[in-house]
């Protein structure tokens, strides 16, 4: 029989392969950085760097590059010849495709070599029309991409051409009654026939083109967070009982009348457009045009300064409707598409007056026709229209405030450009009569 000694902790234990880690130590996590920050006066030499630091950005000098100001290029609004596109775009390169209103920094910082305007995506419908198409020729001058939106009703793609193969150019044969999507940052909207010829041709699709295309315009802006611009008309004042016409005159409009498709259809669109930027939000702008003249007019649309024009080159009588008593005012199309700028960069909807407060009577434009073309030009009367107002002239007094705008160009000097427009179109080849006011 054998004996076992057995000693006081050494008692026998199954083996186990099993691993048992440490507990861990409470604290540890907190104790090691402050041990470490304590040791060598590590700490000390963390305050001394942060009593540094807000002293420096305290006294320190200050200079300000964020602060940025915006400032107008005179490439935009300042045109030294208001009636040709030309001097624009053989504008410094550097300044052309920067152009419009140029962020410059403060001298307190460095600007970034090679810094300019970012080019907005800009829609125009009716783009291919008499202003539209003048109004496409600034926006690409200065750098913008743009899409025309048109269904050549009254448009022409001659308008357009010479932009064709331009990379910021973009044309779509659309209707504005029905929807469209596109992303934009700009929407100018001027699809309408503003000519009597043009917009008693299909009453009913012209006040459908006033009420919904511009319902299609909003909504598309509305969606896409893009400003919109309505061209409405000095047609929204009828035959005015005030003169001149100011903002603030509601207008003496007939609304059964062969004229009110177009009339109140555009007013009725100036309160579409309004209900959207009170209840949605949307940015919008309101230009009232009043006649507007220059090349690339339809030569046969009815106005009557194209009407005398035309006639007068071909050899024909003059119409006067009336007793030629009637007054208008004439407005060049590069003073127009001058407003039209300021309006959409600028802060304030208006409603404005766009137009020139020049007032002839019809009698006097006739005799400054014959002055430009034939001196021996007759003159025929007939039985006025129905509705036509008497008396047309603009107060523009919130424009020069508000703007900064007025019209240049006095009719004398704008009409010989739309002759030789005119000239080239009735008696020349077709394509070489595509003139750049």
């Amino acid at each position: 029989m054998s004996s076992e000694l057995t000693y006081r902790g050494h008692e026998s234990q199954p083996p186990s392969d099993a691993y048992f880690p440490k507990p861990p130590k409470p604290w540890l996590s907190v104790s090691s950085p402050v041990r470490y920050l304590l040791r060598e006066q590590r700490f000390l030499f963390v305050l001394v760097g942060m009593a540094i630091a807000t002293l420096f950005f305290t006294f320190a000098p200050r200079s300000s590059p964020a602060h940025i100001s915006t400032v107008r290029h005179p490439n935009v609004f300042e045109n030294p010849d208001p009636i040709s596109y030309k001097s624009l775009q053989n504008y410094d390169r550097g300044a052309a495709t920067g152009g419009g209103w140029a962020m410059t920094m403060n001298p307190g910082g460095k600007v970034p070599l090679g810094l300019k305007r970012k080019g907005l995506r800009i829609v125009v419908t009716g783009g291919a029309g008499f202003v539209g198409s003048h109004l496409v020729d600034r926006l690409i001058a200065r750098g913008d991409s743009v899409i025309v939106v048109d269904n050549f009703f009254t448009g022409r793609k001659e308008n357009v051409m010479h932009h064709f193969g331009n990379p910021r150019f973009e044309l779509i044969r659309h209707d504005v009654v029905e929807p469209l999507l596109l992303e934009v940052d700009q929407i100018y909207h001027l699809a309408c026939p503003a000519s009597p010829v043009h917009y008693k041709f299909n009453p009913v699709k012209t006040i459908k083109t006033n009420v919904v295309g511009t319902l299609n315009m909003l909504g598309l802006a509305k969606r896409v967070g893009a400003r919109f611009l309505l061209t409405s008309t000095s047609e929204v004042y009828g035959d005015p009982l005030q003169h001149p016409q100011v903002e603030t005159y509601w207008g003496n409009v007939n609304p059964i009348g062969v004229r009110s498709c177009y009339d109140e259809g555009k007013r009725t669109a100036e309160t579409l457009t309004m209900d959207y930027h009170r209840g949605a939000n949307v940015e919008v702008r309101i230009a009232r045009i009043f006649n507007t003249y220059g090349p690339r007019m339809c030569i046969d649309d009815g106005r009557v300064v194209s009407n005398f024009v035309a006639q007068a080159l071909r050899k024909e009588p003059m119409t006067v409707y009336g007793d030629g008593k009637q007054t208008r005012s004439f407005q060049y199309v590069s003073d127009l598409v001058e407003g039209l700028m300021r309006l959409m960069e600028g802060e304030h909807v208006g409603p404005f007056n766009l137009g020139n407060p020049g007032e002839f009577t019809m009698l006097e434009l006739a005799k400054v026709v014959q002055e430009t073309i034939d001196p021996n030009a007759r003159i025929e009367f007939r039985p006025n229209t129905e509705d036509d107002p008497h008396k047309r002239k603009p107060d523009i007094s919130k424009a020069k405030e508000l703007l900064g705008w007025e019209p240049t160009v006095p009719l004398r000097k704008g009409l010989p450009l739309m002759v030789s427009d005119f000239r080239t179109r009735i008696f020349g080849d077709h394509k070489d009569g595509v003139t750049s006011s």
